[in-house]
């Protein structure tokens, strides 16, 4: 369009111009000719002669001499037309042509036909211009906006469901070639963003759906310690009043127990909570060789019929010293859960193994350390060695021997151990021994 109007108004210019330059032709040719006549009619030249040097294709000239006589092609009533370009001039000189009366007049017609000729190439080159260009813009613009309709099919098909595909401009040094690339990471972007929300959203499910379960089985689990503990002050209530003491004191007993079992599932549903909303630690450098050991002599006093290894024995002292930055209480949490599940699963009889051992993966100095923990009953399965971390689990093969528990102390001791910026794993044993083997790695505080 812009192109076109263009056009039409160079063809207007060149057509204004032309005539201007006529104009400016005409004014020449007639003060030539006007200049020519006169130095003619100084020399003295014949009549005949002078107007076949005046007269020409573009110039029309009339030479009436004195006595009537006329010469030239211009006609008498052309001569009087005021509308032309015309110039009247009386020329003396010797001779006949002196005191004569010369007309010269402008070939209109023929200016007119070439003027008409050249309005008519300019119409007819202005509208072939205009029919290329617009055949060739066509044809341009097609090839040049093919890249946006491919981004536009691509953006549809995508908005229909079909993702991973992409643009893949072969250039990129160019506007459009830079728009697709552009593009292209808008769409990874949108797409790992989709992926992110999606991943969120079955991580939302999976956590509601797991929360609804542990809050399902902790009421399951605290609703029995309660119905005990109703049962057993209904029934301590309901004695008489010559009930043997020794009776009445067993049921009492029984009614401790039961507050004690649902008091330490409730500190236990407490320690979760603080764990999953972030614990605070009360960090400080520990020997973590003294702690274990003095913990061991606890479990020895405990269970006298296990047998408590700690590697350096004897004595724990003579070995050095392996300093973690962690809070006591806790770690205290973690060994004693661990070693309580090994002593209920060999029913007070067998042989513990705590063995401590600094990792030095690629520095000279130890960055953790592991702390393993052996025992010599059944073992756990290999399909259960992830299970058993998770809340309110317990397995159903020999090794649970744990009718008052609650099946959250690995999972606490695991969170506490991350808490730390550890683990807590279980292990396969040895070749050749069977047993569960549960390994505890905290990072060693820097000197």
């Amino acid at each position: 369009m812009v192109s076109g109007v263009v056009l039409v108004l160079v063809a207007f210019l060149v057509h204004g111009l032309f005539g201007l330059v006529v104009t400016h032709s005409e004014n020449t040719v007639m003060n030539d000719r006007v200049q020519l006549a006169k130095q003619l009619a100084q020399e003295g030249v014949s009549p005949e002669d002078l107007v076949a040097r005046v007269d020409t294709h573009s110039v029309r000239a009339r030479l009436v001499l004195s006595d009537g006589r006329t010469f030239g092609s211009l006609d008498h009533r052309l001569a009087e037309d005021s509308t032309t370009k015309t110039r009247f001039l009386r020329l003396s000189g010797p001779g006949a042509i002196n005191d004569s009366r010369l007309t010269m007049q402008i070939d209109t017609p023929l200016l007119a036909r070439v003027q008409s000729r050249l309005a008519f190439l300019l119409v007819l080159a202005t509208a072939g211009a205009i029919g290329v260009i617009a055949v060739g813009l066509w044809f341009l613009v097609r090839r040049a906006l093919a890249p946006l309709d491919t981004m536009t099919r691509l953006a549809r098909d995508i908005a229909r469901g079909h993702l991973g595909r992409r643009l893949n401009p072969s250039r990129t040094d160019t506007e459009l070639g830079r728009t697709a690339a552009a593009f292209d990471e808008m769409l990874d972007a949108l797409e790992g963003a989709l992926r992110d929300t999606a991943a969120a959203e079955a991580r939302a499910r999976a956590s509601e759906q797991q929360i609804r379960v542990f809050v399902g089985d902790a009421a399951h689990e605290l609703r029995t310690p309660i119905t005990g503990v109703r049962s057993l002050a209904e029934a301590v209530f309901q004695q008489p009043a010559d009930t043997d003491p020794e009776d009445r004191q067993r049921m009492l007993l029984l009614l401790v127990r039961e507050t004690q079992r649902a008091g330490r599932l409730v500190d236990d549903l407490l320690d979760l909570a603080r764990i999953d909303a972030g614990l605070h630690l009360r960090r400080a450098p520990v020997d973590l060789r003294a702690l274990t050991a003095t913990h061991l002599d606890r479990m020895r006093i405990l269970h006298p019929h296990i047998d408590f290894q700690l590697t350096g024995d004897p004595p724990p002292v003579s070995a050095d010293p392996v300093t973690v930055s962690a809070d006591p209480v806790r770690i205290t949490q973690i060994l004693t859960n661990l070693l309580t599940n090994a002593c209920q699963a060999m029913k007070d009889h067998g042989t513990i193994t705590v063995a401590l051992r600094p990792i030095q993966p690629e520095s000279p100095l130890p960055s953790s350390v592991e702390l393993t923990v052996t025992d010599t009953g059944p073992g756990i399965p290999p399909e259960d060695r992830e299970r058993i971390f998770d809340r309110l689990v317990r397995l159903d093969q020999a090794r649970d021997h744990r009718p008052d528990g609650s099946g959250l102390g690995l999972a606490i001791a695991r969170g506490l151990a991350r808490a730390h910026g550890g683990d807590l794993t279980c292990d396969e044993p040895p070749p050749g021994r069977s047993g569960a083997v549960f390994t505890l790695r905290l990072p060693i505080a820097p000197n």
